[in-house]
């Protein structure tokens, strides 16, 4: 983690506008999944969250129901501007991806069964996963500062994948038994 980054005081969004126009880029360079260039966005180019926060509202964003990215975007626009700021970040989100991705259907309908169509998409979908391994290694030292700490953290985290990856249980049978163990053992660190 870059130190220096970590010292110089958050930024704010300037306007609703400007929570719409970050929003909408951020959108339109995240097809497939936007948790990388979320948190380079947000964190390391405009500096509105700390790592720690980033860690945390994305946290809440994958538990509430509906896209993670959506969630945040909500989350952060609410924060800096109320309903206003929650619904410019969510326009920008949802505007002009929307439209490109009815252009992209309309070509991927003509094309579909072609081989190299087939072979592009399965390629896009390593590069995806490597995308969100490398954040996840990246924010790996911000849990550091969670309650739970870093072993607890890693253990949960390990549990996570285990159950999920490996033995295949249902995500939320998962996010409910480790989540409601997390959140209790939370709570017991965080009593007085």
């Amino acid at each position: 983690m870059d130190s220096s980054a970590d010292a110089a005081p958050l930024a704010r969004p300037k306007s609703p506008s400007d929570l719409f126009i970050a929003f909408t880029l951020l959108a339109l360079q995240g097809f497939g999944g936007v948790l990388a260039i979320a948190q380079r966005e947000l964190v390391e180019r405009r500096r509105w969250m700390s790592n720690e926060d980033f860690v945390e509202e994305w946290a809440v964003a994958q538990i509430m129901p509906g896209p993670n990215i959506i969630n945040l975007s909500i989350i952060l626009g609410s924060r800096y501007f109320g309903v206003r700021g929650a619904l410019a970040a969510l326009a920008g989100m949802v505007t002009i991806p929307l439209l490109v991705l009815l252009c992209i259907a309309l070509v991927y309908a003509q094309f579909s069964s072609h081989p190299g169509v087939a072979g592009a998409l399965r390629g896009m979908g390593a590069v995806a996963a490597g995308l969100i391994i490398a954040v996840g290694l990246k924010l790996f030292p911000a849990l550091g500062n969670n309650t739970l700490g870093l072993p607890a953290c890693t253990v949960l985290g390990a549990l996570s994948f285990a159950g999920i990856a490996l033995l295949r249980w249902p995500l939320a049978l998962v996010l409910l038994g480790l989540g409601g163990v997390a959140c209790v053992l939370a709570y017991r660190r965080l009593a007085p």
